[in-house]
């Protein structure tokens, strides 16, 4: 009994501790394997892109840094600083998209994935137009170096040759890489397409500053002939004489291509950006497809009314600038000119954007809810650009109503009716510019299943013998039998006649919305050509300065203008893909 006992204790001591011990070792692979793939898998990709958006936004404010130093007009930091830090964030860039495109050129893989919805051909075709106009602005450039080239840096004729080759370049990568999806080297060209970025964006900063800087000079110089202050204006030119005759129209054509260039670039920075979301996702196949190109038959109050917009624009524009330039009364004449033509336009807008809601309310169409880094970022620029008017509104509100009291010009009024409806505006549109985009036909639901169900009746066996091994498949069969009843249905109980009544509703109503998208479209096309080339009262109707102060105004000014030129050549594209969607 004791050695029978003794030897069951022994057994007990020899499998049991040995056999949780197994398990336990067990346990511990399985967790360090999870571990490790954990490691080696999700986290280093996620940190690769708080790294390279770390990396990018830095390289921003270095530049800006380098800006805001020049804008004092020390002897410190000079523009060839400036030019020579942005070449060399344009040679690096170069480095990178010929390296990227090598590789695809030599890999043996087939073709990799693509998102339909990451730059348009329209949008592509639309920036190509604004590089060529960029490419004239260098020849400008080059120009003017060469007529001053015995008393300025080689910095300057180097710039504009290398941001011409960087812009033929970047324009080839666009057509034939942007809407690439990348799976291999993710880390890598995470800091590649993210240098992109912000080298387009600091671009775009140089180019607004410099226009900034320019028509703040002119605003200047305006102010002092009128009288109103003796304000000294610093222009820095070469201490030496043009060796051409042409120089001035050079140094003076250059400022009216800066908006396109500066459009140019900043469209050019969220199109890379949506690249830059794209990298390791995985596509949804039924999301990600082309549109079919449909026809827009009835399109006649829409385009016609954009018109009428456009040439009233061209009209306020040059008579703005010819009447602000001279007396007190004729500067008064056209600054109210401007602001009656603006509260007309803007109230037009609003009505519009709202009978858009409202055909979205009778329609009822169903949402689309799948992910699209396009449109989300479309949504959010938007929204974030909008903020720059909303605050030059909501200042020149405050202004209108702090001198009710005292003698004020006789556009007060119109000015705080403008304000108010530009913030209006704003809203309404931008409500249905999103809508627009997150709305799905009913069409696009109908022909999802009938690319790979077989809507016919069947009448052969059906085999009901792996029926138990899977519950998920009985809604399926619920499914089919749906579609065979639906069949019968769709040919014995509904009439002709109706569906077409139906057809011919819905195509009206998709006539009204494009007729509200076209003439949209050329209002916010308006609207962007009249502060772009220069018809800017916020400057000139000493409304807001009596109440900011200068200083504080025109940094008002110089924040909220580019962001609302952004605004409007945004909203002109957001609603060119909402015309093709419609």
């Amino acid at each position: 009994m004791v050695e029978h006992s003794g030897l069951d204790i022994m057994c007990l001591n020899k499998y049991g501790p040995s056999s949780s011990s197994s398990s336990s070792s067990d346990a511990e692979k399985k967790l360090f394997s999870k571990l490790k793939v954990s490691l080696t898998k999700r986290y280093p990709q996620k940190n690769a892109e708080t790294l390279s958006a770390q990396y990018g936004t830095n390289l921003l404010l270095i530049g800006v840094s380098v800006m805001l130093a020049l804008a004092q007009h020390g002897p410190a930091v000079k523009e060839e600083h400036l030019l020579t830090f942005i070449t060399v964030l344009m040679l690096m860039q170069l480095v990178w998209m010929l390296c990227y495109m090598i590789r695809r050129e030599r890999e043996r893989s087939p073709l990799p994935e693509r998102d339909a919805h990451a730059g348009t051909s329209w949008i592509r075709g639309g920036l190509t137009m604004l590089a060529l106009l960029s490419l004239i602005m260098d020849a400008f450039r080059i120009g003017y170096f060469v007529g001053y080239h015995s008393c300025i840096s080689a910095v300057l004729g180097v710039y504009p040759i290398i941001h011409a080759l960087h812009t033929i370049s970047q324009v080839h990568f666009l057509w034939f890489h942007i809407k690439d999806v990348i799976k291999k080297y993710e880390t890598f060209e995470r800091f590649g397409v993210i240098h992109a970025v912000f080298t387009n964006l600091l671009l775009w900063c140089n180019g607004v500053m410099s226009e900034a800087e320019h028509f703040l000079n002119n605003h200047r110089r305006r102010l002092t002939a009128l009288g109103y202050a003796n304000i000294s204006t610093v222009e820095v030119e070469p201490h030496c004489n043009c060796t051409t005759s042409v120089c001035s129209m050079f140094s003076t054509s250059l400022y009216y291509l800066y908006p396109f260039n500066i459009e140019y670039h900043i469209f050019v920075s969220a199109m890379l950006f949506v690249m830059w979301k794209n990298i390791g996702r995985t596509l949804d196949r039924h999301s990600n497809r082309k549109r079919p190109s449909t026809r827009s038959p009835g399109l006649l109050l829409g385009p016609l009314l954009g018109l009428l917009a456009l040439a009233s624009s061209v009209t306020v524009l040059v008579v703005y600038l010819i009447h602000v330039e001279k007396s007190e009364q004729t500067r008064e004449a056209a600054i109210s000119m401007f602001y009656c033509y603006g509260v007309v336009m803007l109230a037009c807008m609003c009505g519009a954007s709202g009978a858009g809601l409202l055909v979205y309310r009778v329609e009822d169409w169903p949402m689309d809810t799948g992910q699209n880094p396009s449109r989300t970022l479309d949504t959010e620029l938007l929204l974030g650009s909008s903020l720059g008017s909303w605050l030059m509104s909501w200042c020149s509100v405050v202004a209108a109503a702090a001198t009710a009291g005292r003698s004020s010009p006789s556009f007060r009024w119109t000015c705080l009716a403008y304000s108010l409806l530009l913030v209006l505006e704003k809203c309404v549109q931008n409500l249905f510019i999103v809508e627009s985009l997150y709305r799905r036909r009913r069409e696009d639901e109908a022909m999802a299943p009938e690319i790979f169900s077989v809507t016919a009746p069947y009448d052969g066996i059906v085999n009901r013998a792996y029926e138990t091994q899977d519950k998920r498949c009985a809604p399926l069969d619920a499914e089919q039998s749906e579609n065979r009843q639906g069949f019968g249905r769709k040919h014995a109980d509904v009439p002709l006649h109706a569906g077409n009544r139906l057809n011919v509703t819905a195509g009206r109503k998709r006539q009204i919305l494009k007729n509200i998208t076209i003439f949209l479209f050329m209002c916010n096309i308006s609207l962007w050509i009249l502060p772009a080339f220069g018809c800017r009262p916020q400057y000139d109707n000493a409304l807001e300065q009596e109440t900011f102060g200068f200083s504080v105004w025109t940094t008002v000014l110089n924040v909220a203008i580019p962001m609302n030129l952004f605004y409007r050549m945004h909203s002109v594209a957001s609603l060119f893909e909402v015309f093709r969607k419609v």
